[in-house]
């Protein structure tokens, strides 16, 4: 507004910015920018009651519940059929929000599954991964207090929570540099997250043969050579 120039930001980045503000419902926001509700920025799709689709001879897929966002899937993951619809289906890279228990969003990283009741699977086709997610992590801790509230033994939030949290929307040539530089973050995220999957995956298969004898470590003895 006073024609300096931002801290670290290049000319070409500052100048998709307006020199003043504007009101609106969520206070004074750039001017141009949008306030939108929660669910108009992406699409919440909530998972099946899994009972109902168990798997069978052709295989399975483990089911993804509340649980499994903290511990990944085990050999105590219950099972589903292979024949979900493709919007109930978990892949590397979906964010996932618990909106019953304990509730919390991830960028799900532990492999293809079936996704269970109180989770929603969270997808925009207008939207880039990171924004979507990084409102619904700022909606977090008022999401929290609203379930913490229910006189039910596991808290949750309604689909009008969602529509009723309003965030704050740049115009499309913003979000778009801004998902140059973001987007490469959350893909850093995503493949640092499968990396620790696949060194744990092979500790696991590694320290029982260790602990056995079965796999020994070679010795060296330091006599100077190599």
């Amino acid at each position: 507004m006073e024609g300096r120039k931002p801290f670290g930001m290049d000319d070409e980045t500052a100048a998709l910015f307006p020199d003043s503000f504007e009101e609106s419902e969520l206070g004074e926001i750039p001017k141009g920018w949008l306030t939108l509700p929660l669910d108009h920025i992406a699409d919440f799709k909530n998972g099946l009651a899994l009972q109902n689709y168990p798997p069978d001879e052709r295989g399975f897929l483990p089911v993804i519940k509340i649980a499994e966002l903290s511990r990944g899937i085990t050999d105590s993951s219950d099972k589903a059929s292979i024949d979900l619809p493709g919007d109930c289906v978990i892949n590397d890279g979906d964010i996932i929000f618990s909106w019953s228990g304990t509730l919390d969003v991830i960028i799900w990283a532990g492999g293809k599954g079936a996704l269970n009741q109180h989770l929603f699977k969270v997808t925009s086709k207008d939207y880039p991964k990171w924004f979507y997610y990084q409102w619904i992590r700022q909606y977090l801790s008022t999401f929290r207090e609203i379930a913490s509230e229910k006189a039910t033994t596991m808290g949750h939030i309604q689909r009008h929570h969602i529509s009723e949290a309003l965030v704050l929307v740049p115009p499309n040539n913003l979000l778009k540099r801004m998902d140059a530089i973001i987007e490469p973050m959350m893909s850093s995220i995503l493949n640092n997250a499968l990396e620790a999957r696949t060194l744990s995956s092979i500790r696991d298969m590694l320290v029982p043969k260790l602990i056995s004898g079965e796999i020994r470590l070679r010795e060296f003895r330091d006599d100077g050579g190599e």
